[in-house]
């Protein structure tokens, strides 16, 4: 692959979660610049209005640094997904997207839940393990960078912060790890050499004295192929 088309996949990567971000950053400067509160657009469990929170949810932050610490893991996390996973990256980012929205209107406490944390945790959650589980050296360096990187994360899911979503960020981490086992057999897999190719016996069929492949060189299914041999003399 030459460097244009490197250069063109890695900016291509970062499309949508670059859009997801500047979304949020324009709803964020809207409260500000008129002084607005969508805190009432979140979602709120179990309430037929707060449904509509699944759908704005990830839009709304509760001040700055709520908002930096999100956009800074899904430029990093969303581009390494649509880099690496490009196959499945769509699909795996809008299931995650509102799937971890959906569960946390199902279960979490009575109370406005806002920002993209659950996305975040999904997003971590998929790059962990996909790596291990596709057998794929290179994508194996990459969970283990994530893990290094946002490994903290996991903390995360406990209810040690009453102000924290810990519900939003359990589903999107429990919806990353599902994502991750159910599209195992789709994109970039572990690479396979000639050795386990004749392992599995894809090189193993029988020969002419020539080396050629006898399923290409004798298309006549009657023709009987006889090997001979000197038996040893006994003495």
């Amino acid at each position: 692959m030459n460097e244009k088309v490197e250069r063109k996949r890695l900016l291509y990567s970062f499309i949508v979660p670059l859009l997801l971000c500047c979304i949020m950053w324009l709803v964020f400067g809207i409260e500000k610049e008129f002084d607005l509160d969508f805190t009432k657009y979140g979602i709120l469990p179990r309430d037929f209005v707060g449904l509509r929170g699944i759908l704005f949810s990830v839009f709304i932050h509760g001040d700055f640094n709520h908002l930096v610490n999100n956009s800074l893991p899904i430029l990093i996390l969303g581009g390494s997904l649509f880099y690496f996973y490009k196959e499945v990256a769509l699909r795996v980012f809008i299931i995650s997207l509102f799937s971890s929205a959906l569960y946390t209107w199902i279960s979490a406490r009575t109370s406005y839940h806002i920002g993209a944390s659950g996305l975040v945790y999904a997003l971590f959650g998929f790059l962990l393990i996909s790596g291990f589980i596709r057998r794929n050296n290179s994508l194996i360096a990459i969970s283990f960078l994530v893990a290094f990187i946002y490994g903290s994360l996991v903390w995360g899911i406990l209810p040690w912060n009453k102000g924290i979503s810990w519900e939003g960020h359990f589903w999107g981490l429990f919806i990353g790890l599902v994502l991750a086992i159910f599209y195992k057999n789709e994109g970039p897999k572990k690479p396979v050499y000639s050795w386990e190719l004749e392992e599995d016996g894809e090189d193993n069929k029988p020969y002419d004295t020539k080396g050629d492949n006898l399923d290409n060189t004798h298309s006549d299914q009657n023709q009987v192929i006889v090997y001979h041999y000197k038996p040893r003399e006994k003495k």
